[in-house]
């Protein structure tokens, strides 16, 4: 008797911890288009660089197309409801900002643990007349290898188990 509770203990942490490190690996897709392009990817579990409460958070050294950059890395900022929405894209390495939007706040939760709002955003250019369209939809989460080892090895614990109590 002792022994299937193990086998039901052993199966239900494999089958955890796929769940686990498949939500871990989860992935965004951000797209504008418009007046300006750009697309990166940013992991689902962000821990922005700086925080304002209120105000929005940065993520700094994000690696994406981003047109007009000197590199394929771009600080990104996210601003708050209360102080126009939006985001912006600068350039650090070419000290230039490539956009600077209005629009819908892209997150919710606090800004030092904001998760993003998937869907398509209407924003316009702070202080111009630019349009542009940013969509943000989840990417298929991919386990890590390291996820199906430790399954295949659950997997074969459990059939070597199963295996000594037929022989029992």
């Amino acid at each position: 008797m002792v022994f299937n509770g193990t086998l039901t203990r052993i199966a239900a942490c494999c089958a955890m911890a796929l769940a686990a490190n498949a939500a871990d690996a989860a992935q965004y897709q951000f797209t504008v288009t418009g007046d300006y392009s750009a697309s990166w990817q940013m992991n689902s579990t962000v821990v922005p660089d700086i925080s304002e409460e209120g105000g929005g958070f940065v993520m700094w050294d994000v690696t994406g197309d981003f047109s007009g950059a000197v590199d394929t890395i771009a600080d990104l900022t996210f601003y708050h409801a209360d102080i126009g929405g939006g985001m912006q894209i600068y350039d650090y390495m070419g000290d230039n900002t490539l956009l600077l939007t209005d629009g819908p706040q892209l997150y919710s939760g606090s800004e030092d643990q904001p998760t993003f709002l998937l869907g398509t955003f209407a924003m316009t250019e702070f202080g111009g007349s630019g349009q542009y369209t940013l969509t943000v939809s989840e990417v298929s989460a991919v386990p890590e290898p390291a996820t199906y080892a430790m399954l295949l090895g659950g997997l074969g614990l459990v059939g070597t188990l199963a295996a000594r109590r037929r022989k029992s």
